[in-house]
């Protein structure tokens, strides 16, 4: 089974005090839901049930990241440089699909086009001294209505040994249809990661990302398969971007269980990730598994390579 792990490392104050805090969840009547460690904001839940009068900013759940102080997002969400790209998230440009009349229909889960993500329910919320889970269920349907993939999405919210706070995503899809194919490209499909707008629209020449068998790279400069073939099967890549004056670093772990070949992309406004081809049949549902590291902590080329050797182990 591949499952979606993703790690997340922040240096801020509060965690060093982390035995005596405890994780707490809180839901909002706008439907999303703030995790904090004490009073310390950390993520964000944003779980709008898809509503067709406000569809843009409804069509899909996904997670924000708070900045360091726990304050403002660092991540991104409706509106901006392609108003899709939403904090982490996960989807493809092209689910072949069968609508309500068991026709054929290509159903377009990142722009949301002739289809949408829609949050069901949440199935536990569940937080301690130790801990934090939330588990949901997130239907990927035609326009019609018609659920084609279902997904059950938990995150597992822990304190890490370097005082960092580690997250494990696991996300598993099923379907009842004959067969879902899942396709795109590497800058419009996959698991991704999106910073701020912010680095768009002001710091995106400052942006820079290392990569295996490289380090870092130029400020500004990014690869992109196809046009660069190196970039396929990659273990990791990592980026480094500036929000509210500090620079971030994200660092990106690929699973070899998860479907392959993959292919990755990256870009100066902060959007990286990779993509797969894959096939999702009732007797074989899809679990995938990744890693992020984020954070103000500086990540080298070395941190990266250890950081992937020790996920590969686990």
């Amino acid at each position: 089974m591949r499952l979606l792990y993703i790690t997340l490392f922040f240096s801020i104050p509060s965690l060093t005090h982390a035995s005596k805090d405890s994780f707490n969840w809180s839901e909002s009547k706008a439907s999303y839901v703030d995790l904090s460690l004490g009073e310390h904001k950390l993520a964000r839940y944003v779980y709008e049930r898809m509503d067709p009068k406000d569809r843009e900013r409804t069509y899909k759940p996904f997670y924000h990241l708070y900045d360091k102080n726990g304050e403002d997002f660092v991540t991104k969400g409706p509106g901006g440089k392609y108003t899709h790209h939403r904090g982490i998230y996960f989807g493809f440009s092209k689910c072949a699909a069968l609508d309500a009349q068991k026709n054929p229909v290509n159903v377009d889960t990142w722009h949301c086009k002739r289809g949408y993500q829609n949050h069901e329910k949440i199935l536990h919320m569940k937080a301690d001294n130790h801990q934090a889970s939330l588990k949901s269920e997130i239907s990927w349907r035609v326009d019609d209505g018609t659920t084609f993939l279902t997904e059950h999405r938990e995150l597992t919210f822990r304190i890490s040994k370097n005082k960092g706070i580690q997250i494990d995503f696991h996300s598993v899809l099923h379907t009842t249809q004959p067969e879902i194919k899942l396709d795109g490209d590497p800058q419009h499909a996959g698991f991704q990661f999106r910073p701020s707008n912010e680095v768009a629209t002001k710091n995106s020449k400052k942006t820079f990302y290392i990569r295996p068998n490289e380090g870092k790279d130029q400020m500004g400069k990014t690869k992109n398969w196809p046009q660069n073939k190196d970039m396929t099967n990659l273990n990791w890549k990592a980026q480094s971007v500036i929000v509210g004056g500090e620079r971030y670093f994200t660092l990106y772990l690929d699973h070899p269980d998860n479907p392959k070949p993959s292919f990755y992309s990256e870009r100066d406004y902060g959007r990286f990730g990779s993509y797969f081809r894959a096939k999702v049949t009732p007797s074989d549902p899809l679990n995938i598994r990744y890693r992020l590291i984020f954070g103000t902590q500086e990540l080298n080329l070395q941190n990266c390579e250890e950081f992937s050797s020790q996920f590969v182990s686990e």
